[in-house]
């Protein structure tokens, strides 16, 4: 072809723009951002104290410039994976279904601990300990095809994964249970039983991954009605938290490599609430802060519940564009910020040094 002639394919793509038929694909959203900014714009509980959250963006900056806080972090804890194949893959699946709702109204000896590597472990932990020691002890719990049958898995053999130290059981077994079983089946009929054709379905995109799980799977669907707004807000914390495990524990490679990995927010929880109260950044109503502070239950997906979330991801997301524009050639995304606050929360707990408690919500999204 000489350089006269027109091209063929470019005449057809041309010919197909102009008549209406070029389909261009567009990049995935999740779509959390929009609907907590309308929260925030709308609620009457919990507000935004905009000068703190600019000085505590500057403090977090500061502390994980000091600390070297990375993604290194995730792998340091000696109860998470240390290999990076595809068994890790299926870990990270099965903790992430699991992960919610630990709290204890009980004191620090008498709640649900699980005993392993002669220590006790509490909370998220007690989680991720109990899931090593039934792999210590043969029992396939990351292994979809087990979740579906029937005469092997049962609320009495999942009990016994998480039999407790103390008298105290796992919060919610009935419902854990659930979710292995739902997402086993989905794994199996849509995605060959395979947590890594799922991966594969989401094409290295963190906002597709989250799509998937929150359409294809009822216990990743975290999304609330909120006054005045036709759509759901969605929150998808274990969802997005799914996908910034991911990331952190294979470092951005192989099975964690996601193109768009700084559309994840931070991960709306108990505890990234607490430490925002606790910076002065969120500002609560005296109602909701009387409701906390007496430890009375909040209702999942209340107004009051809904608010706390929503407006802790916003005010993080806020955190994140103050960090960017001071200091741009530093790469920081949510799930950083959301890491080091979650860091250190525990710490001041560890060390009694809590200046709010918690809310209060029983809850599979968190």
């Amino acid at each position: 072809m000489s350089d006269d002639e027109a091209d063929p394919e470019l005449l057809e793509l041309l010919r197909a723009h102009l008549q209406g038929k070029l389909q261009i694909e567009e990049e995935p959203e999740t779509g959390v951002l929009q609907g907590v900014e309308y929260v925030y714009d709308n609620g009457f509980d919990v507000a935004i104290e905009m000068r703190a959250t600019k000085n505590a963006a500057e403090i977090i900056y500061r502390q994980m410039q000091e600390r070297e806080f990375s993604t290194a972090a995730w792998t340091d804890n000696e109860l998470h994976p240390k290999t990076k194949d595809e068994a890790t893959v299926a870990f990270i699946f099965t903790m992430d279904l699991l992960n919610f709702c630990f709290w204890s109204e009980l004191p620090q000896d008498e709640r649900f601990a699980i005993e392993y590597r002669g220590k006790q472990w509490t909370g998220y932990w007690s989680l991720v300990a109990a899931m090593q020691r039934a792999l210590d002890e043969g029992v396939p719990i990351t292994d979809p095809n087990y979740w579906i049958e029937d005469e092997r898995f049962t609320l009495k053999s999942l009990k016994h994964v998480f039999r407790s130290s103390t008298d105290e059981e796992m919060p919610l077994l009935q419902e854990r249970y659930d979710c292995l079983r739902e997402s086993g089946q989905v794994l199996f009929d849509k995605y060959d039983g395979s947590v890594l054709s799922l991966l594969d379905e989401a094409g290295g995109s963190a906002a597709k991954l989250v799509n998937l799980l929150a359409e294809d799977f009822d216990c990743f669907r975290d999304e609330h009605h909120f006054e005045g707004r036709q759509k759901p807000v969605r929150i998808l914390k274990r969802a997005q938290i799914l996908v910034a495990d991911m990331w952190a524990c294979f470092q951005g490679e192989s099975y964690g490599s996601f193109h768009d990995i700084d559309k994840i927010t931070m991960f709306a929880d108990y505890r990234i609430p607490q430490i925002l109260v606790g910076l002065g950044a969120l500002y609560l109503s005296p109602s909701v802060a009387s409701a906390i502070k007496s430890r009375k239950m909040i209702e999942s997906g209340s107004s009051w519940e809904v608010q706390l979330r929503a407006c802790s991801i916003w005010c993080v997301e806020l955190m994140r564009q103050e960090i960017v524009r001071k200091h741009p050639d530093t790469h920081v995304n949510a799930i950083l910020i959301d890491f080091f606050l979650y860091d250190t929360i525990k710490e001041l707990e560890a060390a009694g040094r809590e200046e709010f408690p918690h809310h209060r919500t029983r809850s599979i999204w968190y």
